[in-house]
């Protein structure tokens, strides 16, 4: 999509502090932490929130979770643990609508969010 914020990172249009990538994920820095570490982490595909996702995207969105293992375990994080999120839609925070996963950690994090 051209005017996905994310799309534009994919295409190289905009630049990103890319930490992990394979041919289905892409995994960045986000530039606005809210934690020590925050990776965002977007299918290559684009879909713009979870209720756009179907059957076909089952084992994309499954690559993203294994994504976001391995980034936890590279980053030191596996141990203490680390919160993974995906926002869907305006009112539950997402503000890129391109599917995409929130991986945080480095400090503790109460329950429930919010």
């Amino acid at each position: 999509m051209s005017d996905c914020l994310f799309c534009k990172i994919l295409d190289g249009e905009i630049p990103a502090d890319v930490i992990y990538e394979n041919d289905t994920v892409l995994a960045f820095r986000d530039i606005n932490p809210q934690a020590p570490t925050h990776v965002l982490i977007i299918p290559r595909q684009h879909v713009g929130t979870i209720n756009d996702i179907e059957a076909e995207h089952e084992m994309m969105v499954g690559r993203l979770f294994s994504a976001a293992k391995a980034i936890a375990a590279e980053e030191g994080l596996s141990e203490k643990g680390y919160r993974v999120v995906m926002n869907c839609g305006e009112g539950a925070g997402q503000s890129v609508f391109h599917i995409h996963l929130h991986l945080l950690g480095g400090r503790g994090f109460d329950w429930p969010p919010g």
